[in-house]
Parts: C-alpha cells; sequence; structure tokens
C-alpha cells in the first residue's frame, strides 16, 4: 500500500525543481505525495503528480552588491527570510497534524523543516540541491562575506528578529535560519564526487544526482544555430544590467549565436539595440537549451551547474553570492570550466574560448557525467526513501 509523503521546499527554482523528478517516481509507485511552497510553482508540483499544498510564500527578489554580497546583503535575505517564515509555522503545523505523513520531506535549507519535524515528531528527511554538511564538512563559513561586521545594523535586525521567531514558538535560537540539518535521510542531488569532502559523508547521505523532469512552463524555444553560448544568472540574484550589457558587447558579431536570460528585473530596453545574433528572454527553458548549448556563462547555482555537467557543457562562472562561490571554485578545483576574472569584453570572450578549447575540461566532463549517469538520479532517491519508510 501507498505511503503519504509530504515535501516542503522554499519556493525558489534551484531548491524546488530537483525534487520534481523524485515525486513524479513516487506517485509512479502508487504513493500520495502532497507538496508545500508557495503559488508560483503550482503548475509544476501539480504536472508530478502532487497534491499542492500552497502557501503564502513569494520571496522577495535577493539584492547583491555589484562588487559581491556584503554583510548588508546578507543580512537582508536571512532577516527576509525569518519574517516570511513566521506566518508559515502556524499553517504548516496545521497541515502537517490534519494530514499527518509517513515522511515528511524537507529542504535542507527551508530551517522551519526540522523544526516542525521535531516539534511533530515526524519522521523525517532531507532534500539537498547544494552542498550536503555533516560532522566533518560545514559550508556555513564558506556563505559568509568577506566583509562580514556582526555590529552592522543590518545584522543586528537580523538578531533580533530571529530571538523574537525563538520567543514565539518555543525553539531554539540558534535553529532559527540556520542551514545545514541533518535527517536520519539525506537526499543529495549532486554525486558524491562533486560534494567537497565527499568520502566523509555516511549511509545517512544518498548522492543521488540530478534529474531532468516536470518544470515551470517556459515559452517554446528552438536553438538558432552554432556555436551556442547560453547566458544566464539564474532565478534568484539576476539585476545585473552591467553584467548582460557587458556580454552584449563581448559576443556581439561573433560567431556565437547567444541565448541570454536576463530576468524579470532588467529591463530590455537598457541594453540598447541588441545584436542579430543574441536572443534575448526573461527565461528560457535550460535543460532544453544546455542540451544544444557549447558553453555556459553562469552564476554557478547548484542546480544550473548541475544541469551544465548532465549535458557535459563547460562553464564560465561569474557567481553572485558566497553559496554559488563555493560551487565556482568546485567547479574550476575539478576542471570543469572556469571563473570569470572580471567582464571586460576580452576577459569574456577569451574565458569562454578556452573553457570550448580545453581538452582537459572536456575530459573531466565527461568523466562527471559518468559519475552523474550512475548516481541512480530519481529512481535511487525513490528507493531511499521506501527503505527509510520500512524501518
Amino acid at each position: 500500500m501507498g505511503k503519504h509523503i509530504a515535501f516542503l521546499t522554499i519556493p525558489a527554482a534551484g531548491h524546488l525543481n530537483p525534487t520534481l523528478p523524485l515525486v513524479a517516481e513516487l506517485v509512479r509507485r502508487g504513493h500520495r505525495v502532497s507538496y508545500a511552497t508557495g503559488p508560483t510553482y503550482r503548475s509544476a508540483v501539480e504536472a508530478a503528480g502532487a497534491t499542492m499544498v500552497e502557501l503564502d510564500w513569494v520571496p522577495r527578489p535577493l539584492k547583491v552588491s555589484p562588487g559581491g554580497q556584503t554583510t548588508a546583503d546578507l543580512s537582508a535575505m536571512l532577516t527576509g527570510y525569518v519574517r516570511a517564515a513566521r506566518p508559515l509555522m502556524p499553517v504548516l503545523e496545521k497541515w502537517l497534524r490534519d494530514d499527518r505523513p509517513d515522511l515528511f520531506c524537507y529542504d535542507m535549507m527551508t530551517f522551519i523543516g526540522s523544526m516542525l519535524a521535531d516539534k511533530l515528531g515526524l519522521p523525517e528527511a532531507t532534500t539537498v540541491a547544494n552542498f550536503a554538511t555533516n560532522e566533518h564538512f560545514d559550508l556555513t563559513p564558506s556563505l559568509i562575506p568577506a566583509d562580514f561586521d556582526p555590529g552592522h545594523p543590518a545584522f543586528q535586525e537580523f538578531l533580533a528578529e530571529r530571538s523574537a521567531f525563538a520567543r514565539e514558538f518555543g525553539v531554539p535560537v540558534d535553529k532559527v535560519a540556520a542551514a545545514g540539518a541533518v535527517a536520519p535521510l539525506n537526499l543529495v542531488f549532486i554525486p558524491r564526487e562533486f560534494q567537497i569532502a565527499g568520502e566523509t559523508f555516511d549511509e545517512r547521505f544518498h548522492f543521488v544526482g540530478p534529474a531532468i523532469g516536470a518544470r515551470v512552463p517556459t515559452a517554446d524555444w528552438e536553438p538558432p544555430g552554432s556555436p551556442l553560448l547560453f547566458i544566464s544568472l539564474g532565478t534568484a540574484v539576476n539585476d545585473r544590467p552591467d553584467f548582460f550589457a557587458a556580454c552584449t558587447e563581448a559576443f556581439a558579431g561573433t560567431d556565437w549565436q547567444v541565448a541570454m536570460a536576463i530576468g524579470d528585473q532588467v529591463d530590455v530596453a537598457s541594453l540598447g539595440e541588441l545584436p542579430p545574433n543574441f536572443d534575448v528572454r526573461p527565461y528560457f527553458p535550460q535543460p532544453t537549451v544546455l542540451a544544444h548549448a557549447d558553453a555556459f556563462l553562469t552564476h554557478a547555482g547548484m542546480n544550473s551547474v548541475m544541469e551544465s555537467l548532465l549535458n557535459q557543457v563547460p562553464m564560465a562562472t561569474y557567481p553572485q553570492t558566497p553559496e554559488q562561490q563555493a560551487n565556482a571554485r568546485r567547479v574550476t578545483e575539478l576542471d570543469l570550466g572556469q571563473q570569470l576574472p572580471d567582464l571586460t569584453p576580452t576577459s569574456l570572450r577569451s574565458t569562454v574560448d578556452a573553457i570550448v578549447a580545453d581538452p582537459a575540461i572536456r575530459k573531466s566532463l565527461a568523466d562527471m557525467h559518468a559519475h552523474l549517469t550512475t548516481a541512480g538520479g530519481p529512481t535511487q532517491a525513490a528507493d531511499a526513501i521506501e527503505a527509510q519508510l520500512a524501518l
């Protein structure tokens, strides 16, 4: 008989999209899946076969200073995260009490998940769309901006917000807005070979790798020819008209056919007259474009990195946050691409040309692709869930 598995994920593409193929596989096996997240992802959740539990949860666009994330940027993000979570707690608690799941599966970065599992005594698992954390490796230090100032007024505001949340819900203050929850079962959507300190993770962690499945619908797209360069800063931190203008200048009139996703915060008119070799839109169907791309100029969000690796597309990285910086460093360490040194047209062109021409990068991409294809994907993840349910 099928079981009830409940998912909770922050409404962010990089965290939610990797879970959808797993949801579809669980439904295919006869399980009932309910999925709590924001309204933006209703169509994708329902396409995967889950019952949508719609939350009043629409994250604010993240702001990152042009020179990189600052103390003020990080503090504003954390404060907003706590404020958004406050009204969700009673709604989620009622849902989980009224329709108690056999397994509660929450995104590792969605801190209220571990709180609810503990309060309600729910069997729990996490989904991990970035680097996993254990007793030997903690990503948190890598997420702190270089200029971090704990005395900054914005950070003090966050600390006050965090303390108020802890008092209101009777939870430990150090658990509020904390990343890196470790559950009895942790499903990690990257291969062990990409994980930092991967050899230190025990049987609680299943490195199932990425998979492509149901996604938020996007406009149809046809490949314009080759060589094809795909440019995107993802869906969360993309308010960088300077970046997109630099890319337009760098690749105008070249042999590259360019598909450039600028998000919904940048006015395309601000980029001036677009060169004929550019197709510029708010968003593209990323897996489809990457299946045809020869190079990917990316922010190095983990979901984008994994989708690039699935298609063996070399990456030129331009990270916007400390988390993306960690991903970009790993891409460089494993010889899967290079990080841009700056935004000059010469650097943009030379970096992209270099990653495409480098045979060592091609070999590393092929080797990592082999690891991805043997990781097991949603089938392995569903097997792990069913094994956990049988305990």
